[in-house]
């Protein structure tokens, strides 16, 4: 008996290390661009040197990143817009006039691996885009096949919010609105081409949504006595990232493709965000970010419990803290760099440094449960003076006497300043319509403080978590 099961499964291991052979293991580095305050191109590239990533993705095709990637060992990931999509979809001359000008000129001196059409394209409702990304993603890839490119592989980054049931991971299934028309085409094509499924896997978000029942260790790689097991498979889990790939993997087979690759396109713990944010912090990012590349990097490949010794190619998000993302505070704290270039904590992206030597101290955490107490919301620092006025009006415009207390001769009128007048008015219209999901946000012009503003006769409202 024991013969006759040997052979199969040493077959299996084989096929598997055949397969993942031409696949590297090195993780790369999310080089987003919303930031006014960021480094050049160059002295980009030559950061991203300095982090020993072996792969870069950007958001675009921009010609002077692509022309200071000219020459190094690095893995390029480029991006064709959202809003470009409809069109190529429709057009092979537009394909190949896209191709031809953004990958035929650099193709030869730049390694551009992977080419991607959009960005999270099915995770917001659909603009007319939806039914168009199968479409274009065949035209892309007869554009580069006529311009004898074969090195590159196509695919598009998906959210997953794809997956309409994700736990447990044997129950992992895609949306009902996607799976049929939009899904098993793709993945029929990433199929046929030997491309990837492109996943943005963030356990932060999924552990914050549930903090109360998802321990923290698990999602951080901490948990040296935490399992999960799947009663779906009997499959054991030990953190929170290895869940979600393997319900990507168990819908990919529910559809009929067991052997499509995945490809992390995203991943990453923020280093600080909103007062409400739980658990975004420095030390939480470090432990985050260093222990999955440890797993991702280790030789021979760990894989996942439904995908044993596959290698799993990754892209950590991201370069930089990022000061004009929209959103929450999250959004602008993925970076490894601050702006000006240095460390938020040492890391390592080759996988080569072990835990231990990472020596600095890392800050102890102050937000791993929530905030208890009010919060204001005030006008952030050094944003734009004519959008706040904009904000103001929008925040005043909403009814429920929102703004009377900065009407002139009322309590809150003086000082009559717009950071003053424009604090008051977020202050009041997000503890008035938080309950109906209004944000401190205001596309990224407000922030918020424990520190009670009020002062005199004029009180802020404030908001309890």
């Amino acid at each position: 008996m024991m013969g006759l099961g040997f052979v199969p499964i040493f077959s299996l291991a084989l096929l598997v290390s055949i397969s993942s052979a031409e696949i590297s293991n090195k993780v790369g580095v999310n080089y987003g661009q919303l930031g006014n305050n960021l480094p050049s191109p160059s002295e980009s590239v030559e950061l991203i040197k300095s982090l020993k990533a072996k792969r870069v993705k950007i958001y675009d095709a921009n010609p002077h990143i692509l022309k200071s990637l000219k020459d190094t060992d690095i893995q390029v990931s480029i991006m064709i817009p959202n809003e470009l999509i409809q069109n190529i979809s429709k057009s092979q001359s537009l394909s190949d006039h896209w191709v031809k000008t953004n990958v035929v000129p650099y193709y030869s001196d730049v390694k551009i691996r992977y080419l991607l059409v959009g960005n999270e394209i099915l995770t917001n409702a659909d603009t007319g885009t939806w039914f168009n990304l199968v479409p274009a993603m065949r035209r892309i890839k007869a554009s580069l096949k006529t311009h004898n490119i074969k090195k590159i592989k196509v695919g598009t980054p998906s959210a997953l919010n794809v997956l309409e049931s994700s736990f447990p991971p044997s129950n992992g299934t895609f949306r009902s609105d996607i799976s049929g028309p939009i899904i098993k085409p793709m993945l029929q094509f990433l199929d046929r081409t030997k491309s990837f499924f492109f996943i943005d896997a963030y356990p932060y978000f999924a552990w914050a949504d549930n903090h109360q029942n998802i321990n923290l260790d698990y999602a951080l790689f901490k948990a040296n006595n935490l399992t999960y097991t799947d009663p779906g498979t009997n499959l054991t889990y030990t953190n929170l990232l290895d869940q979600m790939l393997d319900a990507v993997a168990f819908a990919m087979k529910r559809l009929g493709y067991p052997d499509v690759r995945i490809f992390i396109a995203e991943t990453g713990w923020p280093n600080d965000g909103d007062i409400d944010q739980i658990g975004a912090n420095i030390y939480n990012s470090a432990t985050f970010n260093r222990n999955v590349i440890k797993k991702l990097t280790t030789k021979p490949a760990i894989g996942t419990p439904a995908r044993p010794g596959w290698v799993i190619p990754s892209i950590i998000f991201a370069l930089y803290n990022e000061n004009q993302k929209p959103g929450p505070g999250t959004e602008r704290h993925f970076g490894l760099l601050y702006p000006n270039g240095t460390k938020i904590y040492e890391i390592d992206l080759s996988g080569d440094t072990p835990l231990s030597e990472y020596k600095k101290p890392l800050p102890a955490p102050t937000n791993n449960e929530p905030y208890k107490g009010k919060i204001w919301c005030m006008v952030a620092k050094g944003v734009n003076e004519t959008a706040v006025g904009d904000a103001l009006s929008y925040a005043c415009s909403q009814g429920n006497k929102t703004c009377d207390a900065i009407q002139p001769g009322k309590q809150c009128y003086k000082p009559d300043s717009l950071f003053w007048h424009a604090s008051y008015a977020f202050s009041s219209y997000w503890a008035q319509f938080k309950k109906g999901g209004g944000t401190c946000s205001f596309n990224g012009l407000a922030t918020m403080t424990p520190k009670d503003p009020s002062f005199g006769h004029c009180k802020f409202p404030g908001t309890t978590l």
